[in-house]
């Protein structure tokens, strides 16, 4: 059953429009963020309240105000001398009187006529809009004050890099093994997920850390492979791992010390002096110029090269500071890319925990290793589907934390994660960014996020990045300002018709474990009914 609210006074299609609540409707049951439904003469509005007011009609109300005491004079004044409005961003038209739909919600091109009532969104409503959860669509969360099921589509989600920022406690970790257990269940594409804490493979941590929750590998075991850096680390914690992830020096490049320059402390000439080492000793550069020990020898080849004493120096430290990391060694046993190939093209979600070295150099210095060389073979293996007719490789989504230290505007341009952003799927590869500092990532690459989903932020500059470009962007603003500190979130962009505060689904309990289990086996019986239908058809 509908809920009137009140009427519209007043508006234009830039700015919103004005509705004046009706006198039985409080204005204290009005919360920002909530869903309207405006009942024009032709068309039905479907649109979200982005402020809430006071009015009066006699000014001379504000400077005597009435004494209210009395029950009964506060319901004279009530409702005809004051009042309480309504700001409200229309986003779509859902059809006309005759609940008639035009091929689906439409974005709205204009606003609804003087005195149009308006009502508040009712479930069917949502789900129209939103649609339910099937074979495509994930639910995430729940409408804020509603009961109704809010639903991703998956599958349209994936086509482009998107982004889940929130200052630190907010719930940005728990959203993000949500989409990526909706990401397995719903889409065709596979993850690689760069894991820094430890948190999306086999267990993570509670809000407030005082428990473990399970994680991808033990809720759907077949369809993910734990990776790690640290096996002593993972044998501690009891996590079964798949592969046990080691970098030759003779695998780094000077490209993956090029992204290392602020954290290394590196000069440019000394990034250019690798450049010229790896020229001059090949894969073994790195080995050679950290090993160096006769200082003749060293003048009279860095004279050869022109390279300045103290640049090599500078060169040098940095590439010892690589060489202690733990997970180095001079000549890996295996080869990591190949192996997370491997998985990826089976189906394989790969989680790569990073144990106890959570240093930044390790964390970048890892990711963008294996990123660069795995992207350049789906680059190869794109251009070679669209040449020869082959098989298309797996679609892959990327996931960073800490994603300011790849895509700051400094370093973004050179990055393969910027090169990913900006293609937007060209070559099958997109991003899921991480991040409490939005304000760190480069414009550019802001811009290109298909979906962003954002949690509290304070930092005013972080809310202004995030909503770049954004219409309505003042409205929204008051809505993510008003969001709760944990556990509520805005989605806007790309896979969602409209945008959309909630609160994610619940996450950690047997019951919620039992209700992502349950609705991955029910898919996969689906598929494959369907598959055997497409059998028989042949």
């Amino acid at each position: 059953m509908t809920e009137r609210l009140g009427i519209v006074i007043s508006g234009s299609l830039d700015s919103g429009v004005e509705v004046r609540l009706d006198g039985a409707v409080s204005v204290e049951d009005m919360a920002v963020g909530r869903y309207v439904t405006i009942e024009g003469q032709k068309q039905r509005f479907f649109g979200m309240i982005t402020d809430v007011s006071l009015g009066v009609t006699d000014p001379r109300l504000i400077l005597t105000p009435p004494d209210v005491a009395d029950p009964f004079i506060a319901e004279v004044f009530s409702g005809t001398s004051t009042y309480g409005t309504l700001h409200i961003s229309p986003y779509l038209t859902i059809g006309g009187k005759a609940d008639s739909l035009l091929e689906g919600p439409q974005t709205v091109k204009t606003v609804p006529s003087h005195f149009s009532a308006v009502n508040l969104a009712t479930d069917p409503d949502i789900e129209l809009v939103f649609g339910q959860e099937d074979q495509e669509r994930f639910w995430i969360g729940n409408p804020m004050d509603m009961e109704t099921k809010l639903c991703l589509d998956l599958e349209e989600f994936v086509t482009r890099s998107n982004g889940i920022f929130g200052k630190s406690g907010t719930g940005k970790t728990f959203l993000t093994r949500i989409l990526l257990i909706g990401m397995l269940q719903k889409s065709k594409a596979v993850n690689l997920v760069f894991d820094m804490h430890s948190e999306y493979g086999w267990a993570g941590s509670s809000e407030g850390g005082q428990r473990k929750v399970k994680a991808l590998k033990q809720l759907f075991p077949s369809q993910v492979a734990v990776f790690t850096l640290d096996e002593e680390n993972s044998r501690r914690r009891g996590v079964s791992t798949d592969f046990v992830v080691r970098i030759g020096y003779d695998e780094i490049e000077p490209e993956d010390i090029g992204l290392l320059r602020q954290t290394l402390n590196l000069t440019e000439p000394a990034i250019e002096a690798g450049y010229q080492l790896r020229r001059k000793f090949g894969k073994n550069w790195l080995q050679q110029a950290s090993e160096w020990s006769d200082s003749e020898e060293i003048g009279e080849q860095l004279k050869e090269m022109n390279i300045h004493e103290s640049t090599f120096q500078n060169l040098r430290r940095g590439l010892n500071t690589i060489r202690r990391l733990p997970f180095t060694e001079p000549h890996a046993p295996t080869n990591a890319v190949q192996h997370v190939l491997e998985h990826l093209d089976r189906g394989t979600n790969v989680v790569l925990e990073f144990g106890r070295y959570r240093d930044i150099t390790a964390y970048v210095l890892v990711a963008n290793m294996l990123a660069r060389r795995i992207y350049a073979q789906y680059q190869e293996r794109m251009e070679k589907a669209m040449g020869e007719e082959a098989a298309r490789p797996t679609p892959l989504v990327i996931t960073i934390e800490e994603a300011h230290r790849f895509l700051n505007p400094s370093v973004a341009s050179q990055t393969i994660f910027g090169t990913i952003a900006r293609e937007m799927r060209k070559y099958n590869v997109t991003l899921l960014v991480i991040d409490q500092r939005p304000s760190g990532i480069d414009e550019e690459v802001m811009s290109q996020m298909g979906t962003k989903i954002t949690c509290l932020l304070d930092n005013e500059r972080d809310i202004d990045s995030v909503l770049a470009g954004v219409s309505s962007k003042s409205g929204l603003k008051a809505v993510l300002a008003r969001l709760a500190p944990k556990q509520q979130a805005l989605i806007f962009g790309h896979a969602v018709p409209m945008p959309v505060p909630f609160e994610p689904r619940e996450y950690g309990s047997a019951q919620s474990y039992k209700d992502f289990i349950t609705t991955n086996r029910a898919q996969r019986r689906e598929q494959a009914e369907k598959d055997i239908e497409d059998l028989w058809e042949r």
